[in-house]
């Protein structure tokens, strides 16, 4: 039996090398989920969620609103995002979609005792982004984690 030898030259392997990392990040940009969280097709599903988060809400949203992510983020706009960020999600990667806001009320926010609103950003069924926040014009809004109780 023979058994056939190939050598090749540098330039075959450098394109056989390019081809490979070619598909390789293909197969990343497919699999990656485009800075979006869980799915959250339900109701049910929002709301457990957010019960593994550690909140406790009302089990129907008090509004759901659709909005458009802004192609030019204002100051505000930016400063929210910052927020995002830190807990994993990028609003910029979502410049003019049209984006469904459910917002819950939490019951159990210790140390706070007016109205306080857990906000989840979803596009497509997926996360993309959220807060936790009080209704007070000089209120606090937070991630979604719940905090460590002080």
């Amino acid at each position: 039996m023979k058994t056939k030898s190939r050598t090749w030259s540098r330039r075959q392997a450098l394109l056989v090398i390019f081809g490979a990392a070619l598909i390789l990040c293909a197969l990343i940009i497919a699999i990656a989920d485009g800075g979006r969280g869980p799915e959250l097709k339900t109701n049910e599903e929002r709301v457990k969620f957010l019960a593994e988060l550690g909140w406790d809400v009302d089990p129907e949203p008090v509004c759901i609103s659709e909005v458009t992510i802004p192609l030019e983020f204002s100051d505000v706009y930016k400063k929210f995002n910052e927020l995002q960020i830190e807990q994993g999600y990028n609003l910029s990667e979502h410049r003019g979609e049209k984006v469904l806001i459910y917002a819950y009320r939490v019951k159990n926010y210790d140390g706070y005792e007016g109205p306080v609103v857990a906000e989840l950003y979803i596009a497509e069924n997926h996360l993309i982004g959220g807060d936790i926040h009080s209704l007070a014009l000089n209120g606090f809004m937070h991630s979604l984690k719940r905090r460590p109780q002080t």
